[in-house]
Formats: C-alpha cells, sequence, structure tokens
C-alpha cells in the first residue's frame, strides 16, 4: 500500500518541477528528503509496534501531545489524501494528453474519477487485487526502465547525436547547481511531495496480523525501496535526456524514450505512468476512507462515516471522497496550466504537517517511556539527535513553502485549513464531549 500511494505521480510527473527548480541537484534533495522521511516512518513504526492500532498516527497525537493534534492529524491525512488524489487525477489527463491532445484534460478527468470509485465501492477484495497487480507493474516498470537507461548510457542504444546520454548531462548544462543554492532549497515543496502517502502503513497497523513482526519489516524497507527508484531512475533519467530539456508538458519517464527514438517505448511508459496515476489514486481513497472511518468511531468524524456495506467497504467515505474529487475535475476545466503545481505544494503542506505530527507524538511517547523506566521493542535509530534534526527539517520544509513565490498560495490555504479545524474542533467536538454525546 505505501508503495502504492508514494510511488506514483510524485515521481512519474512532479519529478520534472523538482528537476527544472534545482537541476541535477535534485538527486541530492531525494536523499536528503528520503532520509527524513525514513525518520519519521521510524517513529511511526516504534508508536505502531507498541500500540498497533488502525488509523494509528491521529490516535497516537491524541494521546500523547492532546485531543486536538489528534484532530488535525487525522483530518490533515484526509486532506492530503483528498489533495495527492486530485495531483493524481490531473496527471491522468496530462498522460492521456500524450495519445489524445485535442481531448480537454478535464474529460480523462472525469473518467478515472468515476472508474476508481466503482473499484473501491465494490468489494475490498477487489480492491486489493487491482492494487497488488498495479503496483507490481508500476514497480516493475520502473526496474526495466532503469535497466533499459543504463544500456542506453552505456552502449548509446538509440542514440541520434554523438555523446547524447553520459554522465556528463550532469554536469554539462549549467554544472550540478544551475539555479543556484535558492533553486536547490526551493526543489525540497515538490521533493516531499513525492513521499507522501507512505504513512499509509500506519493506517493499516491494527489490521496487520503479525504487527511486531511484520511492521518493521515494513518500515525498513519501504523508505529504502521508495529512495532507490528516485534517485537511480531520476539519474538515468538526466544522464540521457539534458534536465534543461525536461519541461513538464508529458511524464520525463515517457519524454526520454521518445527524444531518443527508441521504437514504442514511449507509448509503453506511458500506459505504464497511467497505471501508476491509477494506482496511486486507489491508495488514496483507501487511506482517506480508513481515517475517516477511525476518526467517526472517535467521534472527530460524522457516524455516517462508520457505516460498512454488506462487502465491508466504508461506503460512505468513498462517496465522500469521490464527490470531493469532482472539485479536481472542475479545477482541470477552469486552471489546467497551473493546477499541478499549486496541488502539488498544498499535498506538502499537508503532507509534512502530519509528519510534523508523527514526530511530535513519538517525543510524548519517548518522554512518557523515559519516566516509567520502559523500553522500547523497536527505538528510532541515533535518539535524540536524529529526530531532533528531522524536525528542524520538517520546520524548514513549511518555510520554504511559504517563502517561494509559486507555492506561498498553498501555505495561504494550509493556515487557513489549520484555523478552520480549530474552530471546527472547537465547536463541534468539544461541545459534543461536552454534553456527554
Amino acid at each position: 500500500m505505501a508503495l502504492g500511494s508514494a510511488i506514483g505521480t510524485g515521481l512519474f510527473m512532479g519529478s520534472a518541477s523538482a528537476i527544472q527548480a534545482a537541476g541535477p541537484a535534485v538527486l541530492l534533495a531525494y536523499v536528503i528528503g528520503g532520509a527524513a522521511v525514513f525518520m519519521v516512518m521510524r517513529a511511526l513504526g516504534e508508536m505502531a509496534v507498541r500500540e498497533p492500532v488502525s488509523g494509528s498516527f491521529a490516535q497516537y497525537a491524541s494521546r500523547y501531545v492532546g485531543p486536538f493534534a489528534g484532530f488535525l492529524a487525522g483530518w490533515t491525512y484526509t486532506f492530503e489524501m483528498f489533495v495527492v488524489a486530485v495531483a493524481d487525477v490531473t496527471a491522468f489527463g496530462i498522460y492521456m494528453g500524450f495519445w489524445f491532445p485535442d481531448v480537454d484534460r478535464w474529460v480523462w478527468v472525469l473518467a478515472v474519477v468515476c472508474f476508481i470509485a466503482g473499484i473501491n465501492l465494490i468489494s475490498v477484495k477487489v480492491f486489493g487485487e487491482f492494487e497488488f497487480w498495479f503496483a507490481i507493474i508500476k514497480v516493475t516498470a520502473i526496474i526495466l526502465m532503469i535497466a533499459g537507461g543504463i544500456a542506453i548510457i552505456l552502449f548509446g542504444l538509440g542514440n541520434r547525436s554523438e555523446g547524447a546520454a553520459g554522465i556528463g548531462n550532469l554536469v554539462d548544462h549549467g554544472g550540478l547547481l544551475p539555479n543556484g543554492v535558492i533553486g536547490f532549497l526551493a526543489c525540497f515543496t515538490i521533493v516531499m511531495f513525492a513521499f507522501g502517502g507512505i504513512e499509509v502503513i500506519g493506517i493499516t497497523a491494527g489490521e496487520a496480523q503479525d504487527p511486531k513482526r511484520v511492521i518493521p519489516k515494513a518500515i525498513n524497507s519501504v523508505p529504502v525501496r521508495i529512495l532507490l527508484f528516485y534517485v537511480l531512475a531520476l539519474g538515468v533519467i538526466m544522464c540521457i535526456q539534458p534536465w534543461n530539456t525536461i519541461d513538464g508538458e508529458t511524464s520525463p519517464f515517457v519524454s526520454i524514450f521518445d527524444t531518443v527514438g527508441v521504437p514504442g517505448a514511449a507509448h509503453v511508459l506511458n500506459a505504464v505512468v497511467i497505471t501508476a496515476a491509477v494506482s496511486a489514486i486507489n491508495a488514496d481513497i483507501f487511506g482517506a476512507g480508513r481515517m475517516l472511518h477511525g476518526l467517526a468511531e472517535q467521534g472527530q468524524a460524522p457516524r455516517a462515516f462508520t457505516r460498512l456495506s454488506k462487502q465491508g467497504v466504508p461506503w460512505m467515505t468513498v462517496v465522500a471522497m469521490t464527490g470531493a474529487l469532482l472539485v479536481g475535475v472542475l479545477l482541470n476545466a477552469l486552471y489546467p496550466d497551473q493546477i499541478y503545481f499549486l496541488i502539488a505544494a498544498l499535498a506538502t503542506f499537508a503532507t509534512v504537517l502530519v509528519w510534523l505530527m508523527i514526530l511530535l507524538a513519538h517525543l510524548g511517547m519517548k518522554r512518557r517511556l523515559a519516566a516509567g523506566g520502559e523500553a522500547s521493542e523497536f527505538p528510532v535509530p541515533w535518539w535524540p539527535f536524529a529526530s531532533y534534526a528531522t524536525l528542524a527539517f520538517i520546520g524548514f520544509v513549511i518555510v520554504m513553502i511559504a517563502v517561494v513565490p509559486d507555492t506561498r498560495p498553498a501555505m495561504i490555504v494550509g493556515a487557513a485549513w489549520v484555523v478552520l479545524l480549530w474552530v471546527g474542533y472547537r465547536v463541534l467536538v468539544r461541545r459534543r464531549v461536552g454534553s456527554g454525546d
């Protein structure tokens, strides 16, 4: 599930914006971001192994930080999944434009929203089967793309001009930092979006059959795999195609093979990135649905979200997410050129805010364990230095969202979202608790 959610639009489409901002130095940004994500996941893993509950990190935030922190974490994660899903359906429309340039993007967006809603409403088994095969297809495709790209670099396969592909492309077009340190720092507003969704591991902690064995294995392997996929894949792409020719009009994965003239490869990869987008949307709706269901059980969301169909599907949450995604159809119809970058920045804000809540909850748990003299079964490495360094990095990303002009609107919307949640919590949740409902 974490692979399905995190290896999607952020890699296949969002990477183009990050490359444009930082140039080849974006590879270092993915390494730094990946290290921070690993620490967040280890913090979540330590809590999940100790207390495996469904919708885990919202409950941990309530327990170790405060009730509003849990409310904020749960609803912001739901908001994150909605925003990421809008980005994913937008990317789907862009990918379809590679084959059908004359069809309006919103048509494809509407079609995929209806398709995914149907899959999620049928049964959990059908959803799982689709997600399993979607994830296998895209992971296999990335591995084959990396292998094929290396072959192009080493043996010149498909090159139509001397020196068209090679490691030299990483430094021959303005150096490793063509846009300077500012460009490098700014790219983190998009880079961190790429890793959003990996925290779905925590959502399913309470449903794992053997959480004390399965969760550590998943926590340790998934972030490393994703990091390798991102760094290796994008390194190969920028060796084959100079970074300054990647314009974001199509996926970089498609454009490199279109550029070097490998017959049919661009069309095959376009089909793969479409599959990846559908997979990510699928995982987004699943994660949001499970979180809304958990919030409703705690009295922090409408009770209607606890309703299950005969097949065990929380159908009200699926319907709610599908209705929300229709907003994405409208935005793509009205703002087709600006929508993706802004949505990606907004998703980054929501993502890092959720991670901030996870880290703060973990710090609270560690203080409680220390006070009671208890040992942890799956402690985070390099405690406490690495945890505080990760907190500082998350704060830096939030500052960059506010500083970079193109992403500043996302910060304004994000701040308004936090204020709205605070008002909602004070008016609705605390009043309900006070009345004994």
